[in-house]
């Protein structure tokens, strides 16, 4: 077949971790998920990798991978995140990436990217290479094999970074039509200028490098990657269908590609369903056999480029400019905030390439004395960044040390390593792409720098921070003054020592039973004595536990008292453990005082024990706070809600009064209303089984009082109890209750239209059908009364969810 098609999806997300803890910490603009990996997951990587086929009647009747049919690459820290927090759609991924193998002649879908997404043409010879090998080695061990091709960050190119990619044996990249300068046929001379709109995108082309070796380099189709991304070709799965076969020319009788690229986000999350158009597409042109649906590895082989190009060097995909996007002022924005300027963009460049220079000199002045090559060393330390084990940093510190290391030898070892990881991770490219100095990404980016000035600190002894921030201060905001102002906001009240950690186990060990060794984000903490009294609502702990962190195997002992008054003002001392003596002294003291109920004087003793290291719960880390917070406010919710059910349920009267009288009912009643139907529905929902009588109540009165529903938490809340209803159901489909159950709330709940994200019940129903249905449907068919009743509910289960079986 002459006509070959390619998708590409480039599926990316900055790294979001604190760097301090080594976690991401919760952010509201994600609800009703935790974070933007998990909602990004819901919407988009999960739903790909079990993606819906419809018939003509809308009906589900397959489900299938996009994985296995399309090019992607993965940036590795989010493959990081995504194999420990939603790892059956990691190992989803992976299984696809396999079978892609035997689809496309051994080659596979997957592809590697630059390690954390950083500006190829805008870092230095070294930290390109380190990008490239941490970007192969996480590939190596997450799909068990080597990559053909690599995802440049943003295609951002120059002839360096190719010379790198085919030195660590990279074969191909995907760059932007408008980064070809000229081109010409192999064997010929003449050379021809192209553009973006001249280019001819449907066969690769051969990049000859300064090294005396070359690459292959596809262009993908610019218009139609554009039109998925931004425009409407994602409505319909036929719409692209007919624009990749319709791109074809009927006149070339050779082989040739229409490929695209594009965000693998734009699949499902940019366009919700955009997953299932994918799917519709790629189905229809492969059962038809329209074209010959391919990989870029399996095409090259087949196919190899017989045409060389020059490169625009320094340009990307994103900004017309080239690479300014992410060092000038050069105009390109996300277009959602006219009249602001990106003038800080240059400074903040400035800052970290000045910050970067800083660290090269210390970590070349002190590596020396720990590795016997320091940029081989970092170049490995990869392997450690994915297996943390204890027994595989010793192998990597036997491999490159210069000699035997003692503990505080490996600790400073492993502080200078990390100091060079965080000075990779300030170049994260998002920190330069939006609108503003005071962004979600330019503050993660300046907390990876605050991370790495700290262990240089720790290291030399002598802190740049405050030589940062000078230059901090050249970059303006358009929201704070400057981004100096930004970061002493939002980067100093993130930073963390071991004594932090100490202060967070200790008022935390008030809300929740710590084991003698405990886990606290990247740290250990074992616990060597525990103490506490209760007098009334108010609680004394007293306390000695060693903290160490799992990164760095730098360890502390500490002591430590911690005063609750019952709500949410805590007290609590930290410092260093000096003796037992010493501890027994003082908590026979505090606790003397305590049981006095002199708690002044507790207050006054725990300021002269710990020297003025006093801590509250301002210093919790955030997930840890929110939960503490709703503790201490369950009590008071309790009150509210016994103060609005009582409001509610004795002037029900007068609101029928109201009501029958056509006069708008007062608001008090209705708030009252609101709230307790409210929380009456997304209690009965937390539970295995509802009452149908009660909950039809409920949804009546919503109707009759014209009460608001928070219709994204009940949706939230329905899913999640729909999902495990569905979740049992798969485990015993033989329980005919579980689905008319399910059928139920579906039916009762349609007045409040919900927003329902069914996939993976859906997910669910389909195995189901696949490995239950046919016995039941054949007892039911030989006349089995409960047979047939279970075929009955599951068809209609079948109806509700949309699935033709």
């Amino acid at each position: 077949m002459k006509k070959h098609i390619c998708i590409h999806g480039h599926f990316y997300q900055p790294p979001r971790e604190n760097p301090w803890l080594e976690m991401i910490e919760t952010q509201e603009s994600a609800y009703p998920y935790h974070d933007w990996n998990e909602r990004i997951n819901a919407e988009c990587y999960e739903p790909n990798s079990v993606t819906r086929i419809q018939d003509r009647e809308g009906r589900i009747n397959q489900i299938v991978s996009n994985y296995e049919k399309i090019s992607f690459n993965f940036g590795p820290t989010l493959l990081s995140w995504m194999q420990e927090y939603a790892s059956r759609v990691f190992n989803a991924i992976v299984e696809a990436d396999k079978k892609s193998l035997e689809k496309f002649s051994g080659h596979g879908n997957a592809i590697a990217q630059a390690y954390n997404h950083m500006i190829m043409p805008l870092a230095n010879r070294r930290d390109k290479i380190t990008q490239v090998v941490w970007g192969i080695s996480d590939f190596r061990k997450r799909f068990k094999r080597l990559p053909e091709g690599m995802w440049l960050p943003e295609t951002a190119v120059d002839l360096e970074t190719l010379d790198i990619l085919h030195d660590h044996g990279i074969v191909y990249t995907i760059l932007a039509p408008r980064q070809a300068k000229k081109i010409r046929k192999q064997g010929h001379d003449q050379w021809h200028e192209v553009s973006d709109s001249s280019l001819d995108t449907t066969r690769p082309y051969r990049v000859n490098l300064p090294s005396g070796g070359d690459i292959s380099v596809f262009f993908y189709d610019g218009g139609l990657s554009h039109s998925i991304a931004f425009g409407d070709l994602l409505n319909r799965g036929e719409n692209l269908a007919n624009s990749l076969l319709g791109a074809f020319h009927d006149k070339k009788d050779t082989v040739h590609l229409i490929h695209v690229a594009t965000d693998g986000e734009t699949f499902g999350h940019h366009h919700r369903f955009g997953e299932m158009a994918l799917a519709y597409c790629l189905d229809h042109i492969e059962s038809n056999k329209l074209a010959k649906i391919t990989n870029y590895a399996e095409y090259l082989e087949k196919f190899p480029p017989v045409h060389e190009v020059e490169l625009i060097e320094n340009s990307s995909w994103s900004c017309v400019h080239g690479v300014e996007r992410w060092r000038n002022n050069c105009g390109c924005s996300s277009g959602g905030n006219p009249g602001w300027t990106q003038a800080w963009r240059k400074p903040l460049r400035n800052a970290m390439d000045w910050l970067r220079d800083a660290l090269i000199k210390i970590y070349e002045d002190e590596a020396s004395n720990y590795f016997i090559h320091p940029w081989d060393a970092r170049n490995g330390y990869i392997e450690v960044i994915l297996d943390r084990s204890q027994g595989n940093i010793e192998k990597f510190l036997r491999v490159h040390a210069v000699r035997d290391f003692s503990v505080k030898d490996k600790i400073t070892a492993l502080k200078l390593l990390e100091m060079q990881r965080n000075a990779m991770l300030m170049y994260t490219s998002c920190g330069w792409f939006f609108d503003d100095v005071s962004g979600v990404e330019n503050i993660q980016i300046m907390q990876y720098a605050s991370r790495a000035i700290q262990y240089a600190s720790e290291i030399q002894g002598n802190s740049m921070e405050q030589e940062f921030i000078e230059k901090l201060k050249e970059a303006p905001s358009n929201k704070l003054e400057n981004a100096a102002v930004v970061y002493d906001t939002y980067v100093k009240p993130a930073q963390c020592d071991l004594l932090r950690v100490g202060a967070h186990y200790c008022i935390s060990s008030i809300f929740e039973e710590y084991s003698s060794e405990t886990k606290i984000c990247c740290f250990t903490s074992r616990s060597d004595s525990y103490e506490q009294l209760e007098a009334g609502k108010m609680t004394l702990a007293v306390g000695q536990t060693m903290i160490t962190s799992d990164i760095t195997w730098e360890d502390r002992n500490i002591s430590f008292a911690v005063l609750h008054f019952g709500d949410h003002n805590i007290s609590a001392g930290v410092r260093d453990f000096i003796s037992k003596k010493k501890l027994e002294e003082m908590k026979n003291e505090l606790m003397d005082t305590f049981a006095q109920g002199n708690i002044p004087e507790v207050v006054r003793l725990m300021d002269k024990h710990y020297d003025g290291n006093i801590y509250s719960l301002w210093h919790l880390f955030k997930d840890e706070q929110k939960k503490v917070l709703d503790q201490v406010l369950e009590l008071t919710y309790e009150g509210v809600e016994t103060a609005y059910r009582q409001i509610y349920e004795n002037n029900v009267t007068i609101m029928n009064f109201y009501e029958k009288l056509r006069h708008q009912i007062p608001r008090p009643f209705v708030a009252a209303a609101e709230y307790i139907i409210n929380a009456d529905l997304k209690k009965m929902f937390e539970e295995e089984t509802f009452d149908k009588v009660r909950l039809k109540r409920l949804i009546d009165e919503t109707s009759r009082w014209s009460v608001r529903i928070d219709s994204t938490t009940m949706g939230f809340k329905v899913t999640t109890w729909i999902n495990t209803s569905m979740e049992r159901f798969s485990k015993k489909p033989d329980r005919a209750e579980l689905p008319e159950r399910i059928i139920d709330a579906l039916e009762i709940l349609k007045p409040l239209l919900l927003s329902l994200n069914l996939w993976k019940a859906q997910n669910m129903y389909f195995a189901v059908s696949q490995d239950f249905f046919r016995d039941m449907k054949e007892k039911a068919d030989q006349g089995d009364e409960s047979s047939k009743q279970w075929v009955g509910s599951f068809i209609k289960l079948g109806n509700y969810l949309n699935i033709k079986i």
